[in-house]
């Protein structure tokens, strides 16, 4: 059976016409100001943000995403980018059947007790429907808007090409292997069967921690483009800004662990520090830990890049300085100087900080949630502006994406933790081979490869 909404020459080419009309005409202006002699990097991002605000889809999806990797752009872009919102105008009654028809059949409906017409949430790729399987249990159904492929493709051409032209004016950062594993996790979110390899691997992983819950996934009502997972009740995190410090305290260490345990143990990231990826469940009338959502954006690693985060802590809290260069260079950063390596350490030292420090504390003091890591990726971008260009390597994009991400969130809830007793407890008796071990399992046991 073909497959009607691959990635398509006439859907790219309507995409390439609407998304490069809006695009070109800022890489136009940037190149001009600069040409100029102008500086208006803050009306050239204000800029793009417009460009970008009447485009839904892909290209707003990647571009809140930029905005969210501290290295990716400068900081005048990542704070007008931020603004954009990324969800899609949802999918009417009529459009959703023949979409569920595409998926399932002519009888779709019967296959569910219950289906609700209208999303619970709408995002950039697909919508969240209400449901039930034909016992009566609740169920979250996600289903892709038509033609994303196509879109994808072209959105990904488009903002590559003004990259392109940012990289060749403000060389302090290289952002051809950031482009490029942006587009890898992109095109695998699009894959609702590899997404519910995702989560199963998540219930393994996450098995023996009671603080996270991971919904299981109905295959029998999943493709490619339809996800059916069981909904888990609970409550937005950010509800909980006002709970008592102890409830806010156990969320933080859920948090923790749901990012920390399948990284320190399997090579495993959550790449998607979205608050709507997040709700918080109860017991007793109290908060006892967090449901995780959302598995599209998932970053298995090398097992030697989490040896290089472990290389990086030790390195850094025993003042060795050549640990801390080889942990780079296992990273995949490439002819470091001296002067550079001080410079990536002021980002290491940032991040490291909490984790080095062996108090209860916040994550940060004086910071909002949304600024957290914006003066440092500034003080970076600054100095790298003369002593750059870096390759900064892919591997690194969504490690750093998401440390900002979960940041934020111990932010938003003004944790109190001892982030230095936690990360220790998530490394100990740390070994290249014992975490191997563990991936290789894990992984074979949901039919996916493990990394080269």
């Amino acid at each position: 059976m073909s497959d009607t909404e691959a990635n398509r020459l006439s859907a790219r080419a309507a995409r390439y016409a609407r998304v490069g009309a809006n695009v070109g005409g800022v890489a136009a202006r940037i190149a001009g100001s600069r040409l100029l002699g102008l500086d208006a990097g803050t009306g050239n991002a204000a800029s793009l943000a417009r460009a970008l605000g009447g485009l839904k889809g892909p290209i707003m999806k990647v571009a809140q995403l930029l905005s969210t990797i501290p290295e990716a752009l400068p900081p005048e872009y990542a704070e007008e980018l931020q603004k954009l919102q990324s969800e899609a105008p949802p999918m009417g009654a009529a459009f959703v059947k023949r979409r569920m028809i595409a998926e399932l059949g002519q009888d779709w409906a019967a296959r569910y007790g219950a289906f609700d017409l209208h999303p619970a949430a709408a995002a950039s790729l697909g919508q969240v429907h209400r449901a039930t399987d034909l016992a009566g249990v609740p169920l979250a159904v996600k289903l892709q808007y038509p033609e994303m492929k196509s879109a994808v493709e072209a959105d990904l051409s488009q903002l590559e090409l003004l990259f392109s032209l940012h990289r060749r004016m403000n060389p302090a950062i290289d952002t051809r292997e950031i482009v490029k594993e942006i587009g890898a996790r992109i095109r695998e979110e699009l894959d609702y069967r590899r997404e519910a390899q995702h989560a199963a691997l998540y219930g393994a992983m996450l098995a023996a921690v009671d603080e996270v819950r991971v919904p299981k996934v109905r295959e029998d009502l999943s493709t490619g483009r339809l996800l059916t997972m069981d909904w888990l009740e609970g409550e937005k995190l950010l509800s909980f800004k006002t709970a008592t410090q102890e409830a806010r305290n156990r969320i933080g260490v859920a948090m923790f662990k749901a990012w920390w345990y399948p990284f320190s143990q399997y090579g495993v990231i959550h790449g998607d520090p979205h608050l709507g990826n997040y709700t918080v469940y109860r017991e007793a009338g109290e908060a006892q830990g967090i449901n995780l959502l959302d598995y599209g954006c998932i970053r298995i690693f090398p097992c030697s890049f989490v040896g290089g985060v472990v290389d990086l802590y030790e390195g850094l809290k025993q003042g060795d300085a050549a640990r801390v260069v080889h942990a780079y260079e296992t990273w995949g950063f490439k002819g470091l100087r001296k002067d550079v390596i001080e410079v990536l350490n002021i980002w290491a030292r940032f991040i490291y900080g909490p984790l080095l420090d062996d108090r209860v504390r916040t994550i940060a003091n004086g910071v909002a949630p949304g600024q957290y890591g914006r003066r440092e990726a500034f003080a970076v971008h600054q100095a790298l502006k003369e002593k750059g260009p870096v390759l900064v390597p892919r591997e690194f994009v969504f490690m750093d994406r998401a440390a900002i991400g979960l940041g934020g969130v111990f932010l938003h809830l003004n944790a109190e933790l001892n982030f230095h007793d936690l990360f220790n407890h998530a490394i100990a008796d740390f070994s290249l081979e014992r975490v191997a071990g563990r991936q290789a399992k894990a992984l074979a046991g949901q039919g996916l490869a493990v990394p080269a």
